[in-house]
């Protein structure tokens, strides 16, 4: 059975650390594996991407494979071809196939019946390999992840969902604050084997205190634009900005998955500040996958000792 990547708790805590380990190794050597020599990697995308598309076309090569982009209007599944059908044949082509969608069940059902790795790029529920990105990024920054509280700001979202479950998965105290209607569910299921603790807020000031770092998102997601208006004034007091930031730790630093809207969940200040880690994430999005690439098609490399 192939290796699938949909939620992030495909990973023990173990294979997560190895996961990361192995990232700084290849951010330092980024040329120095061929894991994907004479391989495909397809990459389907149904909803619009820089981020994702940038690091994950750029580290299938840094790897040695080939990436095929596949956009929504270019695939049968626009016309009515299934999952199921796509998946059959997408395994007879290529090593592995990622996915940026809005339902899981069409992510699910790729997996069901692919003989080859299947990675979320972006559900509507989900966006593991940011969580990665992320995990990366604050490991640098800070030497160690166990302990480490994170405070997110804003819509309980897919970032959020992710960020909780790999974070505690970690070893981290993750504190999300949210306004009602806009809160992860409370009976949020963690991997299995998370150290960490998940702890919701209604109040961005209780969830910041103590925080090292402060994660925000943006207030509109895709697919959130006829309601764009009322979740801007119910998210108002959640913006990240120097007041915010003056809450937390001392030395506390901003992330954010980007795109951002100055002005709106972070102010510019912070933004484009020195009290920042959001550029490196962006960076560290390319390493994090190009370990999680080889840890689904690799077996062995980057893998914790047995």
């Amino acid at each position: 059975m192939p290796r699938h990547f949909l939620t992030g708790a495909e990973l023990t805590a173990a294979e997560l650390t190895a996961l990361l380990d192995r990232a700084l190794e290849l951010k330092a050597a980024p040329l120095s594996s061929q894991a994907l020599a004479d391989k495909s990697v397809a990459l389907i995308f149904q909803k619009p991407s820089t981020r994702t598309r940038l690091s994950f076309e750029v580290g299938i090569h840094e790897l040695g494979g080939q990436p095929l982009v596949l956009r929504a209007d270019e695939l049968q599944l626009s016309r009515g071809e299934s999952p199921r059908d796509t998946a059959l044949v997408l395994s007879r082509h290529v090593c592995a196939v990622g996915v940026r969608t809005g339902a899981d069940a069409m992510l699910a059902e790729l997996a069901e019946h692919s003989s080859v790795p299947i990675f979320n790029m972006l559900t509507a529920l989900h966006h593991p390999c940011q969580a990665l990105a992320d995990l990366l990024t604050l490991r640098e920054a800070l030497g160690t992840l166990e302990g480490v509280r994170i405070a997110y700001v804003g819509d309980g979202n897919n970032v959020a969902r992710s960020l909780a479950a790999l974070g505690t998965l970690a070893g981290m105290h993750v504190a999300v604050a949210s306004p009602p209607g806009y809160a992860l569910e409370e009976d949020l299921a963690l991997p299995a084997g998370a150290s960490g603790s998940l702890m919701l807020y209604a109040d961005p000031l209780e969830a910041v205190a103590g925080a090292q770092a402060l994660y925000t998102d943006v207030w509109v997601s895709m697919g959130d634009e006829a309601t764009a208006e009322k979740r801007r004034a119910a998210l108002a007091a959640y913006r990240v900005d120097d007041a915010l930031l003056a809450a937390a730790a001392p030395g506390a630093f901003a992330m954010h998955d980007l795109p951002a809207h100055p002005g709106e969940e972070i102010s510019a200040e912070v933004l484009y500040g020195d009290r920042q880690r959001i550029w490196d994430q962006a960076e560290n999005r390319r390493h994090a996958q190009k370990a999680l690439l080889e840890w689904l098609l690799a077996p062995g490399v980057g893998s914790p000792p047995a």
